[in-house]
């Protein structure tokens, strides 16, 4: 998992929950990296999980709702930073419908070990889009928060559902409409 990922997620806990919390969460964890993230670095994805476990533990917010927070986090940190992967889309649904054949594509140019989810167009109409994630790490939370972050950016309404299609989360049809 790309440095970036870790970076920002600390950055987060630092500045919602303060650097003690940091601190706190690194410390509780077996993190073969010590907790030292460079942004460009690749550390195992077994790291976050603990992280984001420990700082559910210690403030009895759900690991899912802690994601969503963190995608929105995340997704300012990305468009500050890339403005280019998005800014000649002038509709969420044709970005969303992107993520694969190009968004992760300039992603892979950027952060060439980046290992991404997969995103499956399964529909689209001028007002909805069926999306199929796909991902081992089943981080189907942080998506539907980069999706929800997405029509905030275009200042559109939706609503976002989504069925797990096995029990870990690691497939998963989102259901997503213009309102």
């Amino acid at each position: 998992m790309k440095g970036i990922i870790f970076t920002e997620f600390l950055d987060l806990v630092e500045e919602k929950f303060g650097l003690g919390m940091v601190d706190e969460i690194i410390n509780q964890s077996n993190l073969e990296s010590n907790g030292v993230y460079t942004s460009v670095g690749t550390y195992e994805f077994s790291e976050m999980l603990q992280l984001i476990t420990h700082l559910s533990e210690n403030t009895s917010i759900s690991v899912d709702d802690l994601l969503i927070v963190y995608s929105e986090h995340l997704f300012k940190a990305l468009i500050k930073s890339h403005p280019n992967l998005v800014e000649h889309y002038k509709d969420p649904l044709d970005l969303l419908a992107s993520i694969e054949n190009h968004i992760h594509v300039e992603v892979q140019k950027i952060y060439p070990e980046a290992q991404l989810p997969t995103f499956i167009l399964e529909e689209k109409t001028n007002t909805k889009l069926v999306l199929v994630y796909k991902s081992e790490k089943a981080l189907y939370m942080l998506g539907k928060g980069l999706m929800l972050e997405t029509f905030k950016l275009f200042k559109t309404p939706v609503d976002i559902k989504f069925e797990k299609l096995n029990d870990s989360g690691s497939e998963v049809r989102f259901f997503i409409e213009k309102i």
